[in-house]
C-alpha cells in the first residue's frame, strides 16, 4: 500500500468518500509495522555506534556510588519523567541482592520548581537545586530530545563549578549539551523522531543501570578478596 493510498485511508473525509474500516485497518497495522521497526532500527544504530561510550558512562556512575556520592537527574516534560525512571531504578533496583542507591529527580519538589520559575526564571530551576545539594564528587544526568534545554544548561554549568561528574541524555545532533564542552559524556541519538529519542534513552538507562550495578559488585568482591588475602 502506498503512503497515500494509507493516508487516504485515515482522512477520507480530505478526499470527499466515506470512510473504508478495512482500509483504515489496514493503514493502522502498517503504521504499527513501520514505528516498531524505526524503533528497533534507532536501537540498533545508537548501540552499533556507541557501545563504548555507554560502557564509559557507567563507569562514570560507578565511580561515583563506589566513592560515596549522589545521583541527581533532570529533564523537562517527557524527559523529566525519564528523570524520574532513571531515578527510581537506583533507588528501588527490581533485581534481588542489588543495593538501593541514592538518585534524585530535582523536577519532584513542586514547590521548589514553582517557587524558582515564578521568582527568578525557569532556566534556573536545576540550577538553584544542585547549589543546594550537590558536592563535589556527585553525578548529574540530563535528559533532553533536543540537547537544547536552557535550564538543563545552566544546571551542566554549575555542575563543572561544583565539580560534578555529567552525563547527558540527547537527540538530533546533541544541541548545546554536546557543543558546549561541559560535559564528561553526551550520548546522542542520532533521528529528528521525539519518540524514537525516548524510546533508546528508556533502554539505555536499563541498560546503564544493569552495568553499573555490575561495575559496583565488581569491585565489592574485589575488595573483599584482598581483605581475606591481607588477614
Amino acid at each position: 500500500m502506498s503512503t497515500a493510498s494509507a493516508l487516504e485511508g485515515l482522512y477520507p473525509f480530505l478526499h470527499g468518500r466515506p470512510k473504508d474500516a478495512l482500509l483504515e485497518h489496514t493503514a493502522l497495522l502498517e503504521s504499527v509495522r513501520r514505528k516498531s521497526a524505526d524503533s528497533l532500527a534507532a536501537k540498533e544504530r545508537f548501540y552499533r555506534e556507541h557501545a563504548e561510550d555507554v560502557v564509559a558512562c557507567a563507569h562514570t556512575l560507578a565511580a561515583v556510588y563506589a566513592a560515596g556520592g549522589r545521583l541527581f537527574a533532570m529533564g523537562n516534560g517527557g524527559s523529566s519523567c525519564d528523570a524520574s525512571h532513571f531515578c527510581v531504578e537506583f533507588q528501588h533496583p527490581v533485581t534481588a541482592g542489588r543495593p538501593a542507591l541514592p538518585a534524585m529527580n530535582l523536577s519532584m519538589d513542586m514547590a521548589m520548581f514553582s517557587a524558582v520559575c515564578n521568582d527568578v526564571g525557569v532556566r534556573h530551576v536545576f540550577a538553584r537545586q544542585l547549589k543546594a545539594h550537590a558536592r563535589k564528587g556527585d553525578g548529574l544526568v540530563g535528559f533532553s530530545t533536543s540537547g537544547n534545554s536552557e535550564n538543563l544548561m545552566q544546571a551542566f554549568a554549575i555542575a563543572r563549578d561544583l565539580g560534578l561528574r555529567t552525563i547527558g541524555f540527547a537527540g538530533g545532533d546533541g544541541g548545546a549539551m554536546l557543543r558546549s564542552g561541559l560535559l564528561e559524556h553526551c550520548l546522542v541519538v542520532d533521528t529528528d523522531s521525539i519518540h524514537r529519542v525516548q524510546e533508546v534513552h528508556v533502554s539505555l538507562y536499563h541498560i546503564l543501570w544493569d552495568l553499573t550495578h555490575t561495575l559496583l559488585a565488581d569491585q565489592r568482591g574485589a575488595t573483599k578478596g584482598t581483605d581475606h588475602a591481607v588477614r
